[in-house]
């Protein structure tokens, strides 16, 4: 049986919820046969990855799909790259913040994905959910998670896959904010992500997913 984790971060910024943590929370247990395990992640640099990595090793995922808010956004974004480089703008939940460190120091300055994500996007897209390919992950917690899971594959478990997926504010956040900023409802973010790994499922089975751009295998 195919194995994935997901996982997602707990409130940061002075928010009371995060529609990330909200969506992964409302996933089935089970997704196309995959056994999905979820997690959420503390906002802080450094015991982030670390439960991170140690969640990874008690559960040895065929797939590692991180989720995280991207306040500002209108579209579900996976993410194409993550750097290893951390520049907080605000303080974690423990009051730190970085500038201008590397994630894991010695490693290299970026991974690419090895996650689907134009097929995951195209899906998405052509099941009604606002989606796009981002190219930066920030340089926050988020970024770190990226960074530090596709590090985690490429020294330690090579058979893993792992990306990140941004997600919009959800509604009542903009609402008790009182700005203007985009959101998404939190059930249109579980559809995107249960079309995410649905499409991690099919390329593990060993179908080609169209594209755009092409083909991903």
């Amino acid at each position: 049986m195919m194995k994935i984790l997901v996982t997602a971060f707990e409130p940061f910024g002075g928010q009371t919820m995060n529609p990330a943590q909200e969506a992964v929370g409302r996933l089935p247990l089970r997704v196309e046969g995959a056994d999905i395990s979820r997690v959420t992640l503390p906002v802080a640099f450094g015991r982030d990855g670390e439960v991170l990595v140690q969640e990874i090793g008690r559960y040895d995922p065929d797939v590692c799909l991180c989720v995280g808010q991207a306040g500002g956004r209108a579209q579900v974004t996976p993410e194409f790259v993550g750097i290893n480089y951390l520049l907080a703008r605000i303080p974690d939940n423990e009051g730190a913040r970085p500038a201008g460190i590397p994630v894991v120091e010695g490693g290299p300055a970026a991974y690419f994905t090895t996650l689907p994500v134009h097929a995951m996007v195209a899906r998405m897209r052509e099941r009604g959910v606002p989606a796009s390919v981002s190219y930066s992950a920030g340089t926050f917690c988020c970024n770190e998670v990226l960074y530090t899971a596709l590090h985690a594959a490429a020294t330690a478990y090579p058979r893993m896959r792992a990306g990140f997926i941004h997600v919009p504010f959800a509604p009542e956040q903009v609402e008790r904010s009182g700005g203007d900023f985009p959101s998404m409802p939190v059930d249109m973010m579980v559809e995107a992500l249960t079309i995410a790994i649905e499409t991690c499922v099919a390329i593990r089975q060993g179908d080609v997913v169209s594209t755009s751009s092409g083909t991903e295998s």
